[in-house]
């Protein structure tokens, strides 16, 4: 989750005018990708839960 952070606050902290069009696109493509683990691991951890929370669980 720090390294989401990290990118959010670089690609904040830059004035886009000043960068390669090819470098805004790898960091957007980079961020992107953060964000899907991010999401990814989110929804394992949450699936993880409520699956040994629920009672009518068949495991």
């Amino acid at each position: 989750m720090s390294d989401l952070a990290t990118a959010i606050d670089n690609l904040a902290a830059e004035d886009p005018s000043e960068l390669p069009v090819g470098l805004i696109a790898e960091q957007l493509i980079e961020l992107h990708w953060q964000m899907a683990r991010l999401q990814a691991q989110i929804a394992r951890r949450t699936h993880l839960r409520a699956r040994f929370d629920s009672p009518a669980s068949p495991n």
